[in-house]
């Protein structure tokens, strides 16, 4: 495998497609697998049993497969699965899942993952996301697709993101962030919905008309959220094409615990 360089230690068992090329003094763990075409910088450390997809751009200095900071863990198998087409840039952790859930920590296709990011046990991560530096997710941490973090962003853990939501600089969630939903404080607030990153993903006038409707319905109205359920589940008749979009919206408010709630 001429794309190793001398100084790296793989282990014999770990499993690397021939393509793949890992940077000088970064170490390789024997229950690790890399795909085709993925491209490992220096002084990394992938251990457990972590599975890497193909194309991924790993950048130096990044902790991949560490056993979870929980102190329930007590060496069960649990996995990290990165999908396709990632990038990670430098200094980030992302660990392997934990016993106390699915015991698999995940991240989906073609996300952008920048500096200092710490992804903890049993996160999953979607597709086509962006984290900015210092973005921090805790334990059990859902991010839909599409979501954008701003640098210095931090997640409680058990928290969800839904698709094509956006945090600000800073932000601080302890609540479900529903989809299209811009955030920004310490406890974070809802500001705005996502309209501008709609338009560039191709949303229709239509569709983006329905997203500002249930905007309305979510923190316009005064409605508590089991009315504004009803409000949004309506908009299917007036938005047609905007079916799914409403039907997402829906999905995720029947998944959230009246206990946590959603960013208001």
């Amino acid at each position: 495998m001429t794309g190793i360089h001398s100084t790296a230690l793989i282990d014999p068992r770990a499993q690397l497609d021939s393509s793949v090329s890992v940077g000088p003094y970064t170490l390789v763990g024997p229950h690790v697998k890399v795909g085709a075409g993925t491209t490992i910088g220096a002084h990394c450390v992938i251990e457990g049993h972590t599975t890497i997809g193909r194309d991924n751009r790993i950048f130096q200095f990044n902790s991949i497969g560490a056993i979870p900071q929980d102190k329930k863990y007590a060496g069960e198998p649990c996995e990290l699965l990165i999908g396709d087409r990632n990038t990670i840039r430098e200094f980030c952790t992302l660990n392997i899942g934990s016993p106390g859930d699915a015991g698999v920590t995940r991240v989906g296709d073609d996300n952008w993952i920048m500096a200092y990011v710490h992804l903890a046990h049993d996160c999953v991560v979607g597709n086509h996301t962006i984290f900015a530096n210092n973005s921090q997710l805790a334990g059990h941490v859902h991010v839909g697709d599409w979501v954008i973090l701003g640098g210095f962003t931090v997640v409680h853990q058990f928290v969800r993101l839904g698709a094509h939501s956006m945090t600000a600089m800073c932000s601080l969630l302890f609540a479900d962030l529903p989809p299209y939903v811009m955030c920004q404080g310490q406890p974070a607030a809802a500001r705005s919905m996502n309209f501008e990153g709609l338009r560039r993903r191709g949303f229709s006038p239509e569709r983006v008309a329905a997203v500002k409707a249930m905007q309305r319905a979510l923190y316009r109205e005064d409605l508590t959220l089991e009315q504004a359920k009803a409000r949004i589940a309506a908009l299917r008749d007036s938005y047609p094409t905007a079916q799914d979009d409403v039907s997402l919206m829906l999905a995720f408010l029947a998944e959230t615990s009246p206990q946590r709630g959603i960013v208001r």
